[in-house]
């Protein structure tokens, strides 16, 4: 198997720490919030508030199940608009109380069902997008899984994105791009080496500011790892004038 073929491999793995599995070990005290105040709580949504060294977070993730019913439960991962409009709720509550934003990213995409289309899916994302742009707290993402479109930049949008060593970022799933291509998704292979989707190829464009070793680690050396590199980064985010903080985050991604 190819490096790039062991990296999406393990992207993927049904086995990898999920958003939950981060939200619980990093931060003590975290407590679940629900829902979208309009619909209903979509599961492929995680958010609440924990607390990292002395100081509250808000936390949100998107959540892969770890087994075929949690799966269901969660719809592979694939967030409904309710999920983005619950993210978006627990940002802006993150905001009136001063509360920096930590969000955890694996999806292969937003939900493109028929019912996530009629309640908004697009306007959902682009809400996010938005707000988050100009969001008055620090922001930062980390890709732990697949980042996948759409779907995970509505979580991305932040003044700081790592990735862990073995996840993957990018506008579509090499799938996709190999069948809008070649029209031949068993390509797919081809396609993740020319769409330069890992982590340490997005590290040199500039695209993410930090890969996060997990070679060696144990899942609890991995997070403590990333606790201790999250109360570093969000101390030295919080020094930052606020303007200088949101004027930085528009350049990060005007560049683009």
């Amino acid at each position: 198997m190819s490096e790039i073929g062991r990296i999406i491999k393990q992207a993927r793995d049904q086995a990898r720490l999920t958003a939950l599995d981060f939200a619980k070990g990093i931060f003590e005290d975290f407590i679940e919030l629900h829902g979208d105040r309009n619909f209903r709580d979509d599961g492929a949504v995680i958010g609440g508030i924990g607390r990292l060294g002395h100081q509250a977070v808000t936390v949100i993730g998107i959540q892969k199940g770890k087994n075929l019913q949690d799966n269901l439960n969660r719809n592979f991962g694939q967030p409904h608009p309710e999920g983005y409009r619950k993210a978006l709720r627990l940002m802006k509550q993150a905001e009136k109380f001063g509360r920096p934003v930590v969000t955890f990213i694996n999806t292969a995409g937003a939900y493109p069902g028929l019912g996530a289309e009629e309640r908004g899916q697009g306007e959902a994302i682009a809400r996010n997008l938005l707000e988050m742009s100009d969001l008055k707290v620090p922001i930062i993402a980390i890709i732990i899984g697949e980042g996948g479109s759409g779907g995970a930049l509505a979580l991305a949008v932040a003044d700081k994105v790592w990735m862990l060593e073995n996840s993957m970022y990018a506008v579509l799933s090499p799938e996709g791009f190999a069948s809008i291509l070649w029209k031949d998704g068993s390509r797919a292979m081809e396609a993740a080496e020319l769409m330069k989707i890992t982590s340490f190829e997005l590290l040199k464009m500039g695209v993410v500011d930090h890969v996060i070793p997990e070679r060696g680690y144990f899942a609890a050396e991995l997070m403590n790892q990333i606790k201790i590199e999250l109360i570093r980064e969000l101390g030295e985010l919080q020094q930052k004038p606020l303007e200088d903080l949101l004027e930085q985050r528009y350049q990060r991604f005007r560049k683009y």
